[in-house]
């Protein structure tokens, strides 16, 4: 019931802004995007694009303003931290929220350093993830 009521915080917010969200989820993990796109089935009121490592996320962050973005640690080609690092470089103010689910509590601690807005752990369900979404969001819209 309460991931439905942050579907409607999320329109509401992209109402006002008069706009969709546009969302970036780096991940390399098909269950983790299966979660993703159950989300963007919920609502209209977000565009998500999906990049499956730290350097594809930065070519599309390159082309694209997002309003958040969603990033695994442990990938392959670029760890998360450093993407993270490198995000944040070019996009100081763009929300990042970690998911990850076998991350050591030094890595997640690096990437909080970097930058990183808040964490989620694997398995993510779809209603910690609307809920967090819809949070991380509103802090960016005040």
């Amino acid at each position: 019931m309460s991931g439905r009521l942050n579907i409607d915080r999320i329109e509401k917010m992209a109402s006002q802004k008069g706009r969709s969200f546009k969302i970036l989820i780096v991940d390399d993990e098909p269950k983790i995007l299966d979660v993703f796109r159950e989300f963007c089935e919920l609502t209209n009121s977000v565009e998500v694009d999906v990049a499956e490592n730290g350097n594809d996320a930065l070519t599309k962050i390159k082309d694209t303003e997002y309003d958040l973005v969603t990033m695994d640690l442990i990938m392959p080609e670029m760890a998360g931290v450093e993407a993270v690092a490198k995000i944040k470089d070019s996009r100081p103010y763009l929300p990042i929220i970690i998911i990850t689910g076998n991350a050591t509590e030094k890595l997640i601690h690096q990437a909080g350093i970097k930058g990183a807005s808040s964490i989620l752990y694997k398995p993510v369900m779809l209603e910690d993830f609307v809920d967090e979404v819809a949070t991380t969001l509103e802090r960016g819209n005040k």
